[in-house]
């Protein structure tokens, strides 16, 4: 057998938890609208709203009036709304990760979960794919299944950036004012750019996270650096990452052994399909044994589709 379901305890969990985390991350992308906070300030003669933001800056909303009274008015009533059901529901999200590890629901690795979690806390979720063997964790947990552990060991994670959303991603990051290699040590404190490799992150347990990116097209900058800073990462020119970047996207929860879950967002599996079959067929200078995992792969996801246990596309959480 290529996978195994899980026990019928283990799904329900899975089901239940879920449901959690889906809540919790919608309710804190709602949240973000209502960080910082707001206050009366006089100058002079004159009384007006103001806007604190999390970084410490502010702005001016406008002069009292009805209309900034209600403002003022809203955002407070719904500040305090959400902040009471995220405390709610982070309460709930514990026992659900406890819950999870007493099942044994997930086993994606920790330093997985925790690395796509930080990077979704820092805004950036939405500029990376998981692409490669980690999506099959993303597949086999939507199917509801558990895959032959041969098909699954790796040590190291690609991230594919979207050099379609540049601008925006050099936005988001600049807000953070921190180079994306700071943005991984929040993870792990162990990680560094590795030596003669300006893609990859490795930590000192020798995990690696590669960050690739399509062949430039149009006005793709070509090379990029993540910062200014210059120990920052670089993301490489990945064979037929064009293909990937384009594809259909599959977005679903994923579980550590210890419980953890975050989003995973990856690409739809007929399109994970269609490229490891080309990588083992056509990729210049691929070593057999990849080959041969490439179609083992393959095989998986497609037997999972063509069972009716895996979707072509999935959303899960809805992030804000």
């Amino acid at each position: 057998m290529d996978y195994l379901p899980l026990s019928d305890n283990a799904a329900r969990q899975l089901i239940d938890s879920t449901t959690v985390f889906d809540e919790f991350m919608r309710i804190q992308g709602q949240a973000r609208a209502y960080s910082g906070g707001m206050y009366w300030k006089r100058q002079g003669g004159y009384e007006y709203l103001v806007k604190t933001h999390l970084d410490n800056r502010q702005s001016r909303v406008g002069p009292r009036s009805a209309e900034t009274e209600a403002i003022h008015a809203e955002f407070t009533s719904r500040k305090r709304e959400l902040e009471a059901r995220l405390r709610s529901l982070r309460a709930a999200l514990t026992d659900a990760e406890r819950l999870n590890k007493a099942l044994k629901v997930g086993r994606v690795p920790a330093q997985v979960v925790s690395l796509l979690q930080t990077i979704e806390d820092a805004g950036l979720g939405q500029h990376f794919t998981v692409v490669g063997t980690h999506a099959l964790y993303g597949y086999e947990t939507a199917a509801g299944v558990r895959i032959v552990q041969g098909a699954l060991a790796t040590q190291d994670v690609d991230l594919l950036w979207d050099a379609r959303k540049r601008v925006r991603f050099i936005t988001d990051l600049g807000k953070l004012d921190v180079s994306m290699l700071s943005v991984l040590q929040r993870a792990d404190a162990s990680f560094v750019r590795k030596e003669g490799q300006n893609e990859t992150a490795i930590n000192d347990k020798g995990f690696e996270v590669d960050f690739l990116r399509r062949q430039p097209e149009g006005d793709d900058p070509h090379p990029f650096r993540f910062s200014d800073d210059e120990g920052d990462l670089w993301p490489v020119q990945a064979v037929r990452a064009s293909v990937l970047t384009n594809a259909p996207r599959f977005e679903h929860v994923v579980i550590s052994a210890t419980g953890r879950m975050t989003l995973m967002r990856t690409i739809a599996p007929q399109s994970f399909v269609e490229f490891k079959r080309w990588m083992a067929k056509k990729a210049p200078r691929r070593p057999e044994a990849k080959r041969r995992r490439d179609l083992l792969q393959a095989g998986i996801v497609q037997k999972l589709m063509d069972e009716g246990l895996l979707l072509p596309q999935a959303a899960s959480a809805t992030i804000a």
